[in-house]
């Protein structure tokens, strides 16, 4: 059966599963090593219009609020930001806004407002109207049977989520639906999911050769293409943590959710690296302060944003 899938819907979802990849937004932020500022404020803050929003405040003003955002991730209260410190402020913003951009989902998702997502109202917010493949037929077309095959692994995502006897989800199930990196009890269902995607031969584990896909090397070429080392490299040295060149399930979970762990350590020590004066590896509210542009436009304050809400600024964070 053919559904004549839409150009717009179609893209839409198809481009959704290329954002997974693994690493992909690290080398949008970080291309060749370089640190891409830029990136920063277009892709992480958002529209334009709150890039602008936060240089509108005084300097008075944005210096207090900043004052009040380092007192809060100094956690020891030690006068200074260290390393661990700038990490777990990171990784908290994440999750903070992966959360509130997911509660702002379940309002515009939740069509009859009644508190609760059905698997018809998401349909109807993502491709504007209810989409119901066979799950057992497969479609002639190329591109639509990749979308076939995407739309069904999430409505097992949304089942999964689904905790309880009603079929629509709670605002708690949305979340982890949408973020099930963040819910324990979905753990088990992304790593079944990657090894569904990876493992073809069903061993239970995703080896160097699963892990590039469906790469094969040009036998004219005289060595891999850069990506191809690059890959490697990160299957070795990365997530491969005990050598025995295949990913477990707990090492392919660390390749396929995001790992905002690594990000923020990598966005801590370059704060460090380019606003410690004195070389003593930790920041000084003095250092940031006449380094502020720097720390304004980088993930310890989302690029400005948390000058502009008052979970982090306020004083009873």
């Amino acid at each position: 059966m053919r559904l004549g899938l839409g150009p717009a819907a179609l893209g839409l979802l198809l481009l959704c599963a290329a954002a997974a990849g693994a690493g992909k937004a690290e080398e949008l932020h970080y291309p060749q090593g370089e640190h891409r500022s830029d990136y920063d404020r277009e892709t992480l803050l958002g529209v334009q219009e709150e890039v602008d929003e936060y240089v509108k405040l005084g300097h008075e003003e944005q210096q207090k609020r900043l004052r009040s955002i380092i007192k809060k991730i100094d956690l020891d209260s030690d006068g200074f930001l260290t390393e661990s410190e700038l990490s777990s402020w990171i990784q908290m913003s994440f999750k903070h806004y992966a959360m509130q951009e997911a509660k702002q989902q379940f309002v515009e998702y939740d069509k009859n407002n009644d508190g609760s997502v059905t698997w018809d109202e998401y349909n109807i917010q993502m491709y504007d109207r209810v989409i119901d493949f066979d799950e057992n037929t497969a479609l002639d077309d190329a591109e639509e049977e990749s979308f076939r095959q995407l739309h069904l692994k999430d409505k097992k995502r949304f089942e999964k989520a689904n905790q309880d006897s009603d079929p629509a989800l709670s605002l708690e199930e949305f979340i982890a639906f949408e973020h099930p990196e963040e819910v324990h009890y979905m753990t088990e269902f992304v790593i079944q999911e990657a090894l569904e995607e990876h493992d073809k031969n069903g061993d239970g584990f995703v080896s160097l050769e699963e892990f590039l896909g469906d790469y094969r090397r040009d036998p004219t070429a005289s060595e891999d293409p850069e990506w191809i080392l690059v890959e490697k490299d990160r299957f070795v040295n990365d997530y491969d943590k005990d050598n025995d060149g295949r990913l477990d399930p707990q090492e392919l979970l660390s390749w396929v959710v995001p790992n905002n762990q690594g990000i923020a350590q990598e966005e801590a020590l370059h704060l460090i690296d380019e606003m410690d004066l004195d070389g003593d590896k930790k920041l000084s509210e003095e250092e940031i302060l006449e380094n502020q542009d720097l720390f304004l436009t980088s993930e310890a304050t989302d690029y400005g944003r948390q000058l502009h809400d008052d979970y982090f600024y306020h004083d009873e964070l």
